[in-house]
């Protein structure tokens, strides 16, 4: 279109925020919109809205560069030794406005406000998206690293180019200041707690031998409902003393002053922890802190105790549960073998939808799952010792007997 002759049209009309960053030229009945920021000319006319004209100013890049040429910008950022992410493109064409009709793009008009979008330099808060993001993180467990990915910068880049990238130490930095800031939180409101709390200690066994203390408290809020909240979440020496347990627990009670609101203590079944209980209950009855000079204090923890009882049921049937594992790894040790079994358990008949499995060895309840899937297939285990000369591994009836009042218990 030839300019030439067109005139700025200036009308009282034009209350839209969006007329700060454009030029409304008007030729003969034609009106066109021109960014003051790169020159790109868009339609002005009132039938069309402003909503094509925001959505330009959002990926305007001499806009988000504050009007310096985004090669200039690029080029800096170069000589810093930085990434210019903004002019990244997986595609070439994909940035074209050509090839784009934003006029065509259509918006809620209440999702849209002018408002909003009005002076996106001002609105646009650094810092509050810098912990949104360390938010997701927190809440989805992602790595720090994610914020280096060039996949993740390029995205970011392209969302909103005056988003300032940031490192694994200053998100690692922002991680833990919400951390602290939660945990002011929680400081207070077990502060003004009207009644007691019950505190749970675990030690958990990770990959590599790496063990962590959990500290959980459990309380009844102000609406009488019933609150549990991990406090503490530390790293231990594996080889830990019954004293470095002791000052363990004692610091992080001490950190978090709720000694003298402590009503009860449940650890595990064990003679380390007993001694740690009624250690920290004698302290905490000189200070009579505790409900009937503590007497009330120590509470044993219902699922170790149930633990136990099942591994020592476990414990008698050790060597049925053994040939159960090495009979699963056998029939899984190839595909010949495993289709072998799968015909027999159609020769048999069976219609269960179980699939047989390894057991996690830590934890009973899958050892007892392993154990009671077996038991319906334990037909087609005893074909199987009778067609394959490899399969050497032979449970007798006696023991698939003991192993049926073991799971039927």
């Amino acid at each position: 279109m030839d300019m030439s002759d067109a005139v700025t049209a200036k009308s009282s009309r034009l209350k839209s925020v969006v007329w700060n960053d454009f030029d409304r030229v008007k030729k003969g009945d034609a009106c066109v919109a021109i960014c003051r920021h790169c020159k790109k000319r868009l339609s002005g006319s009132s039938s069309s809205g402003t909503s094509h004209l925001r959505n330009h100013l959002i990926r305007c890049l001499r806009r988000s560069n504050n009007g310096i040429s985004p090669s200039v910008s690029a080029r800096e950022k170069r000589k810093e030794g930085a990434l210019a992410i903004s002019n990244i493109s997986f595609d070439q064409d994909q940035k074209k406005d050509d090839d784009l009709s934003l006029v065509n793009i259509k918006f809620e008009q209440e999702q849209l406000k002018d408002d909003i979008f009005s002076n996106g330099n001002k609105n646009f808060d650094q810092r509050r998206s810098q912990l949104d993001l360390a938010r997701m993180i927190i809440l989805h467990g992602y790595p720090l690293t994610m914020v280096e990915h060039v996949g993740f910068k390029v995205f970011v880049k392209n969302l909103q180019p005056l988003f300032d990238l940031v490192t694994v130490n200053s998100i690692e930095a922002d991680c833990i200041e919400l951390y602290e800031k939660e945990k002011q939180k929680m400081n207070e409101m077990l502060d003004k707690l009207p009644g007691k709390i019950s505190l749970s200690a675990d030690v958990w066994m990770a990959m590599g031998d790496t063990e962590y203390l959990c500290l959980t408290a459990n309380y009844i809020d102000e609406s009488w409902q019933l609150r549990k909240r991990i406090l503490n979440f530390i790293m231990i020496d594996p080889s830990h003393t019954e004293d470095m347990l002791l000052e363990a627990i004692t610091t992080c009670l001490m950190d978090w002053d709720i000694d003298r609101k402590l009503f009860s203590m449940t650890l595990d079944t064990c003679s380390t922890n007993d001694n740690i209980a009624k250690r920290i209950g004698e302290r905490l009855s000189q200070n009579r802190f505790l409900y009937c000079n503590g007497q009330l204090f120590d509470i044993r923890c219902a699922a170790n105790v149930i633990n136990i009882m099942v591994q020592d049921a476990l414990g008698a049937v050790s060597d049925i549960v053994n040939k159960v594992r090495e009979s699963i790894r056998y029939i899984r040790s190839s595909h010949s073998v495993l289709e072998k079994f799968n015909d027999l358990v159609k020769e048999v008949g069976i219609q269960s939808k179980k699939y047989l499995f390894l057991d996690n060895q830590m934890q009973w309840n899958s050892t007892y799952s392993m154990l009671e899937t077996a038991l319906e297939f334990r037909d087609v285990l005893t074909l199987l010792q009778e067609n394959d000369n490899a399969y050497r591994i032979s449970l007798s009836n006696v023991e698939w007997e003991r192993a049926t009042a073991v799971t039927s218990t």
